[in-house]
């Protein structure tokens, strides 16, 4: 079935993708009227369950299209870096010699729309895409507005800077580096100021989120393919780890280039930026908020040093005297959690059946009604 190709360190992990069949003459004749230029600078990339039929479709484009380039599929991360020219992400890599780089070649997309596609064009958003559905045998030009779908990302970003509570959504233990993302975004939110709650909760859906009304906004830790979640149905918006670093992390500025694998943001990683030395409250820059337009402070505190006194921090778990450290925000969310019925077995007295009340809730038979 589908997969985001992200990395996993503790299990082995064995790709099966499945091959679907692909018309190689009519995904040709596609490539042609999109690209009637010979001379066309194009990535070929293909949704898993059609690489196998790449090879073919290069021999029939390849002495036509000399600047033509396909992608292969990468399990995992080679060894050693990165050689120059090469583009290695989302389990691709393909080598690009064009001068700009890849900024200066279109994309040709084999597969159906999809989560692929949408991360692809959200990434590469300098590039122009186009798309063969091999389940319509149709191509087209993909005509979805980036422009307005980074505002939209970046309002999200405005949310996040505003927000005082993030709940950090754990929707991956398999993908390597989730555990030190969380960490990071944990030291990011501190930093910034901000209370931050850590749960996993599995696939996020609005029902389950609704549980949670005090956190005002939510950052998915999450696949590269599953991260940019639309949120417009959830009573709380949803961002990645690279739009809460955006707006926690003042040393980062928005370039127009788009990161959905929170891995690039990690320490040794392409994109990683250190944050800034803490700036004290009196000297800090006010900014203003473009949602409420109140005023607020985006800058970074020194983090906390807490001092645990052993009379209020260390409580009394059980009878054998074990030692649990009392959180506030544990025992908060403790508080509003449900855990089920108590089953008390041999502690409830036996009885025979009783008849209960009769009637709807706003009237029962037994109440005394007011007139």
């Amino acid at each position: 079935g589908p997969a985001c190709l992200s990395p996993c360190r503790k299990l082995p992990v064995l790709h099966i993708f499945g091959q679907q069949p692909l018309a190689i003459g009519r995904c040709t004749e596609a490539f042609r009227e999109l690209y009637p230029d010979r001379q066309s600078r194009v990535v070929v990339l293909s949704d898993v369950v059609y690489a196998h039929a790449m090879g073919e479709l290069e021999q029939q484009l390849r002495p036509e299209y000399p600047n033509i380039i396909f992608s292969r599929v990468v399990c995992g991360d080679p060894p050693g870096p990165t050689p120059p020219g090469v583009v290695r992400q989302f389990g691709r890599q393909f080598l690009v010699e064009a001068p700009g780089g890849l900024q200066d070649c279109a994309i040709f997309y084999v597969g159906a729309e999809g989560l692929a596609l949408t991360s692809f064009m959200m990434t590469w958003n300098r590039c122009p895409f186009s798309s063969f559905d091999p389940a319509t045998s149709c191509g087209r030009r993909e005509t979805l507005n980036v422009n307005r779908a980074l505002m939209r990302r970046l309002y999200l970003v405005e949310r996040a800077r505003d927000a005082r509570v993030v709940g950090i959504l754990v929707g991956t233990l398999g993908v390597a580096g989730y555990l030190a993302v969380l960490q990071h975004l944990r030291e990011l939110l501190r930093r910034a100021g901000k209370r931050s709650y850590t749960l996993a909760v599995g696939k996020p859906n609005p029902a389950k989120l609704a549980n949670f009304l005090e956190v005002d906004i939510f950052v998915l830790v999450a696949c590269p393919q599953n991260s940019l979640l639309d949120s417009s149905n959830f009573y709380r918006p949803i961002v990645t780890p690279y739009e809460l670093e955006i707006a926690c992390n003042p040393a980062r500025e928005w370039t127009g280039n788009y990161l959905t694998d929170f891995r690039d943001l990690l320490p040794g990683a392409c994109a990683h930026i250190e944050l800034p030395p803490a700036v004290p409250a009196a000297e800090a820059v006010p900014d203003i908020s473009l949602i409420t337009g109140e005023m607020r402070t985006v800058h970074l505190c020194d983090p906390p040093v807490y001092q645990l006194s052993p009379s209020t921090t260390l409580a009394c778990r059980d009878q054998t005297r074990a030692l649990m450290e009392i959180s506030p925000a544990a025992s908060f969310l403790e508080s509003r959690s449900w855990r089920g019925l108590e089953q008390q077995l041999g502690q409830t007295p036996i009885s025979k059946a009783v008849q209960g009340r009769r009637g709807i809730a706003i009237a029962y038979e037994d109440e005394v009604r007011e007139q």
